[in-house]
């Protein structure tokens, strides 16, 4: 099911298009920026603040608060964040905010074991699969209903309603509200393509090729020198979304039921896609790395290593602009149909219940001012590096140096297909996949590994809606 309503959205508002879930990392760390409305001295000792230590409120203060943040574009760096928190202060100067990186290594582990202790944050920014099929499926969550008034819903649903029904529980509870999104796609390094004669294979106005052009542009790279076309990796679930899109576009498979009940890239199409990346890996066309997540094989494809990479968008183009020598171009992953369905993201807070109500309070002050905020929303989204999923904000990047830059990714934006990341049983699914992966490229019949997969994937759903 494509978000039909969003390409119009975009369309109209002229639109044009993060390391985020493409397996990227920042170092995981604690800076506080204290309310103050005095100096910047004062802040910058707040800053100082040392790791895993909550900042005292301001004195008269009505709340101190933690935000942690996966690392969604330049929300992974600290000055950045500083400088949005202190901009919050300025309106809001009695609410100290504390901030942690995550990575996508080992942010997970990390908010498990908060958990287990009783020492989560108040805020936390990432998506609908981790903040409401996961840890607001598990009652860790704040209803954060009152941030959803009509306004909001309406602002929303005009770009994609899609964002609005993954941001809530199957029974209604909004556990996130969101930012921004994406779509997720590829990329291929254009000279090395244009030197082998594989420009042919790709249709530049829509940015987009047919799985028989892939595999001919494949077998170009190779009768042409390149060593390593491209990499499939699976030593992880870093940037598993790449690989999730390759395999399901190949020949359309669907990845879940329409209703999110049931996993099914064991379906005819399914065992068929995955077929086709073992039988592409055996023919010596793309190469398979067992011990790889999305990190490693994007700095392979930074370096000018491999041609192409599986794990792309607006965020990872601009955090290797500087290492890269030359052009990244970015399209579809390939399909039968020549009618690509793209993975998406979204991005946005949800508030854990640690029995509060004075920082959840506050927490709904930062959320409200970060996503809502006329002036400051938009600067929110840019941060990003992904779009903006009010339609009020319409262009952020107009008039900007990334003008130009977003406008192929804007394209892309038209392909996104159904979000099926909020399917109960998520984290299982995640590692059964690349474990799954691993297993077929080790030699077992595709058939059965899919079945298994599937098997896995199915009981954890199951379970978690049992519950």
């Amino acid at each position: 099911m494509k978000m039909k309503k969003l390409v119009s959205v975009l369309v109209c508002a002229g639109m044009v298009t993060g390391m985020t879930a493409c397996g990227g990392s920042s170092d995981s760390g604690t800076t506080t920026t204290a309310a103050s409305d005095t100096t910047a001295a004062a802040a910058s000792e707040e800053t100082e603040a040392a790791a895993g230590e909550e900042a005292p409120a301001a004195e008269g203060g009505a709340a101190a608060i933690t935000l942690w943040t996966y690392p969604i574009g330049s929300w992974g760096d600290a000055e950045v964040v500083n400088s949005i928190v202190t901009n919050f202060n300025a309106a809001n100067p009695d609410i100290t905010v504390s901030v942690e990186y995550l990575d996508y290594t080992s942010g997970d582990d990390q908010v498990t074991a908060a958990i287990e202790a009783g020492t989560t944050p108040d805020i936390i920014m990432e998506g609908p699969e981790r903040l409401v099929s996961n840890w607001g499926a598990a009652g860790k969550m704040v209803d954060l209903q009152d941030l959803w008034d009509d306004e909001a819903v309406a602002d929303i649903s005009a770009v994609s309603e899609a964002v609005v029904n993954a941001c809530k529980s199957p029974d209604g509870v909004f556990y996130e509200y969101p930012l921004c999104m994406n779509a997720h796609c590829m990329a291929i390094n254009y000279e090395v393509f244009e030197q082998a004669g594989a420009l042919q294979y790709i249709d530049q106005d829509t940015r987009t090729w047919t799985t028989e052009d892939f595999g001919k542009a494949l077998q170009a790279l190779k009768d042409n020198g390149v060593a390593t076309t491209g990499v499939v990796y699976c030593g992880g679930q870093g940037g598993d979304q790449g690989t999730r899109a390759l395999a399901k576009n190949l020949y359309s498979a669907a990845f879940t039921s329409e209703d999110h009940t049931e996993w099914t890239m064991n379906s005819e199409a399914g065992v068929k896609g995955l077929q086709q990346l073992v039988d592409w890996c055996n023919d010596g066309l793309l190469s398979y790395d067992a011990g790889a997540v999305a990190s490693d094989e994007l700095q392979l494809f930074a370096n000018g290593t491999i041609a192409m990479t599986f794990c792309w968008n607006a965020s990872n183009e601009a955090n290797y602009a500087s290492q890269v020598a030359f052009t990244p171009y970015a399209v579809a992953f390939p399909s039968d149909d020549k009618e690509p369905e793209l993975d998406g993201g979204i991005y946005g807070f949800g508030i854990f219940d640690n029995g509060d109500e004075a920082k959840i309070a506050a927490a709904k002050k930062f959320i409200e001012f970060v996503c809502d905020d006329p002036t400051q929303g938009p600067e929110s989204v840019k941060q990003s590096g992904f779009f903006p999923v009010r339609e009020s904000f319409g262009n952020v990047y107009e008039g900007t140096d990334d003008e130009a830059r977003m406008t192929a990714f804007a394209s892309l934006m038209g392909y996104l297909g159904d979000y099926y990341n909020v399917t109960p049983g998520w984290t299982e699914q995640r590692t059964a996949w690349w474990n799954m992966l691993q297993s077929i490229f080790g030699g077992t019949d595709v058939t059965e590994a899919a079945n298994s997969y599937a098997e896995t994937c199915n009981a954890a759903t199951q379970a978690a809606m049992a519950q």
